[in-house]
């Protein structure tokens, strides 16, 4: 049971994380709302969402990178790459299973497709420019187990 002022639990945000969490947590299920830390859980919720879109961008470049070196570096395929790749896959079709984080992949993807192909550029030796202009790939390519085929 939350027995702490609203003050108590600012300052408590910005001492332990995951106990003003709790703290939280407590206080939704007792039904107290009017003791909620209302300006740091927007904050927090904010942060949380900025952290998901900003998670399945950065698995888009590593994935799209990846699957850009597999098609071009054809005689340096292993299997180790070949699952690093699958797990890259696997996460992103975990994180955009649901609709806004599907809708902010399909936003993003030629946006983050440049930062892929200098990821690529830069682990291949590989220059930038022979690479597609433009990414080649739609989320569903991407997010097919197939992927790697053709």
């Amino acid at each position: 049971m939350v027995t702490r002022p609203t003050e108590t639990l600012a300052s408590l945000y910005e001492a332990d994380e995951t106990a003003w969490l709790d703290a939280m947590a407590d206080l939704i299920r007792e039904r107290r709302y009017e003791e909620l830390d209302y300006f740091n859980l927007c904050e927090y919720l904010t942060d949380m969402a900025i952290r998901d879109r900003r998670e399945v961008e950065n698995r888009l470049v590593t994935l799209i990178a990846h699957v850009l070196e597999w098609k071009h570096q054809p005689r340096k395929r292993t299997r180790s790459w070949r699952a690093t790749i699958t797990e890259q896959r696997q996460q992103l079709v975990r994180e955009v299973a649901r609709g806004v984080l599907r809708s902010h992949a399909e936003a993003v993807l030629s946006d983050v497709y440049g930062d892929a192909v200098e990821l690529a550029a830069e682990e291949t030796g590989i220059s930038a420019k022979k690479f597609p202009a433009e990414c080649p790939y739609r989320l569903d390519e991407l997010l097919s187990a197939n992927v790697l085929d053709g």
